[in-house]
């Protein structure tokens, strides 16, 4: 049943995002944008640079939790040891 919904609602989700026009996603704030638009070019750099400096350390952590993960995707879904069998304890023979 599961995997049977799984498709339309994948393909509800794409049509759907498809079908949202880019600028209403791409929203900014007037005010940052007059600003911008008025100011010199030393502060439009200082903001090009602010805004790396906001986006790399998140990408940083980012990329850092999928390796962790990727490094220990398969810690618990181990198959167990192959079990030997007993040895009898060792006994003297007089």
């Amino acid at each position: 049943m599961k995997k049977r919904m799984a498709l339309p609602a994948r393909f509800f989700v794409a049509t759907s995002l498809a079908a949202h026009p880019a600028l209403v996603q791409a929203q900014n704030c007037a005010l940052c944008y007059t600003q911008a638009a008025g100011s010199g070019s030393r502060m439009i750099q200082a903001l090009r640079s602010g805004i790396l400096m906001l986006v790399i350390p998140p990408m940083l952590i980012c990329l850092a939790i999928t390796w962790m993960a990727y490094k220990k995707r398969n810690q618990f879904h181990e198959d167990p040891p192959l079990s030997q069998p007993e040895e009898p304890p060792f006994t003297q023979h007089h």
